[in-house]
């Protein structure tokens, strides 16, 4: 069973950081794509960053400049860095990753369970 565990949400005060992490684990042959996502209450769930497996980037306009993606692909985990957060950052963060079973198998889409992350003003 492939699961992705997240960690490192928490309170923090406006202009704080805090660094999300997110663990692949369960049998798999490969991970191409990962990302972070978010949701405010009431809100659809929104892209935040994505790295693809060679390491290109891409942020929401919301958060560039103030968060980072990066990932380890030994450990096969995926990380966000942020910084300078606004109250406006709160949200339930989510991983995501896109994941081949074994070598002939399609890509599947994975989510985590999230990781509550308030930002107080």
């Amino acid at each position: 069973q492939v699961q992705l565990v997240e960690s490192g949400g928490g309170l923090v005060q406006a202009g704080g950081s805090l660094r999300l992490s997110c663990a692949a684990s369960g049998s798999f042959f490969s991970i191409n794509a990962m990302g972070w996502y978010r949701q405010a209450p009431g809100m659809q769930r929104e892209l935040v960053a994505t790295i693809t497996s060679a390491g290109s980037t891409n942020y929401a306009d919301s958060v560039k400049g103030r968060f980072t993606i990066s990932r380890d692909n030994a450990k096969n985990r995926v990380y966000l860095q942020m910084n300078s957060l606004k109250p406006e950052d709160t949200a339930v963060y989510y991983c995501n990753a896109d994941i081949r079973k074994f070598s002939v198998s399609p890509l599947r889409n994975y989510w985590g369970q999230g990781t509550q992350v308030t930002v107080s003003s």
